[in-house]
């Protein structure tokens, strides 16, 4: 396949580039979670088929209407816009959201009832092409730390990779450089960016897990900057996290064309050499977490629409789903629009969109619907 031809100034190497501010690679090498692809129904070719397409294109694009379907009791409600460039989320020791914003190089501060925003933290790395700066947040005790991705030399940046301590409103702690790690420490797999895309960070006794969607792995770092290899894979694409008890739980994207028996949850032990897979079948995973009473439910950003590697998923093709014990999913609710980030507050589920909105989605206990097929 002929490389992507460059419609930026920006060239990160023969089969590398940023395209309409979308992070694109040639489709056999690793996947790219610049906006975080995915394939449901497919032709022949790798694309959706003539009927996806068909219906697609009669579907809403945006505002409310864009959430339909609605599936079982579950109902979205439209709480933030305007972030610019949303991704990772976590639930602040205060209980409120706190969000990235990679464009903006922020961390906003978002009240979950109300909707309203502040900034809680502004001047890391900005993000330089279609994806990466600030990508994930995680707080240790009362102390936030941010996931940095894709700002450094190999992608014509300046600034450190790696996990960033929040010191104040504009002050702020490189206290793990993954990036020098990752040039130090290549994987297996094939990688067209030596510093990788570290796309989750996960507290994790005292430290922190973090996945790289593109050398496919998880790494554990340490407070005081020791950055180990703790699981690598083959090309899955490994993206969100959640931690309960001694297991980890990892969402995978699966590579490109994305189809949707490779978008899978699985589990592991740090000390183990089993990965167990929990359930399959949704397209492009983008994150796990864990709910109410203990329910596991994950993030399916949508459809892949037959581009380059590191295409977003068609608009409004996103679901949150909910993992069943017989290793299934069930849509709670589907027409979600590029979704990035989930997270749960009580009975509340809270999704985060590559367009910079926040969604609120009630009524997720209530009776799901089964997807069929």
């Amino acid at each position: 396949m002929p490389d992507v031809v460059l419609s930026v100034a920006v060239r990160l190497g023969p089969v590398m580039a940023a395209v309409n501010g979308t992070l694109v690679a040639r489709p056999a090498r690793t996947t790219w979670l610049g906006a975080a692809a995915m394939g449901s129904s497919f032709s022949d070719r790798g694309g959706p088929s003539r009927a996806t397409r068909a219906s697609l294109a009669s579907a809403p694009q945006e505002g409310a209407a864009a959430l339909a379907p609605r599936h079982g009791h579950a109902t979205a409600h439209l709480l933030v816009t305007g972030l610019q460039g949303g991704a990772g989320s976590t639930i602040g020791p205060d209980g409120a959201l706190y969000v990235t914003e990679g464009v903006a190089g922020r961390i906003t501060r978002v009240d979950p009832r109300t909707g309203a925003t502040t900034t809680y933290a502004s001047g890391l790395p900005r993000r330089i092409i279609g994806v990466g700066g600030a990508m994930d947040i995680a707080f240790l005790g009362r102390t936030a730390y941010v996931l940095v991705t894709l700002v450094g030399p190999d992608v014509g940046g300046s600034d450190v990779v790696g996990i960033y301590r929040v010191d104040g409103p504009n002050s702020f702690t490189v206290v793990a450089d993954i990036g020098a790690f990752a040039l130090a420490h290549p994987p297996a797999t094939p990688f067209d960016v030596p510093t990788g895309l570290q796309y989750a960070l996960q507290p994790y006794r005292g430290g922190f897990l973090v996945t790289d969607g593109h050398h496919n792995r998880v790494l554990w770092v340490t407070r005081d900057g020791q950055v180990t290899v703790l699981r690598a894979f083959g090309n899955i694409v490994p993206t969100g996290l959640e931690v309960r008890g001694g297991t980890i739980y990892m969402a995978e994207a699966g590579p490109v064309p994305h189809l949707p028996e490779n978008g899978k949850v699985v589990a592991f032990r740090p000390r183990s050499t089993t990965v167990r897979d929990v359930a399959s079948g949704s397209p492009l995973l983008v994150d796990v977490e864990f709910g109410r009473r203990h329910r596991l439910y994950a993030l399916s950003q949508g459809i892949f629409g037959g581009g380059p590697a590191g295409s977003p998923a068609l608009p409004s093709t996103g679901a949150l789903v909910k993992v069943n014990r017989d290793g299934t999913f069930t849509v709670v609710i589907g027409g979600l629009n590029q979704p990035t980030s989930l997270e749960f507050i009580g009975k509340t589920g809270y999704v985060v969109t590559l367009g910079g909105e926040i969604w609120k989605i009630k009524g997720v206990w209530g009776p799901p619907h089964r997807a069929s097929g």
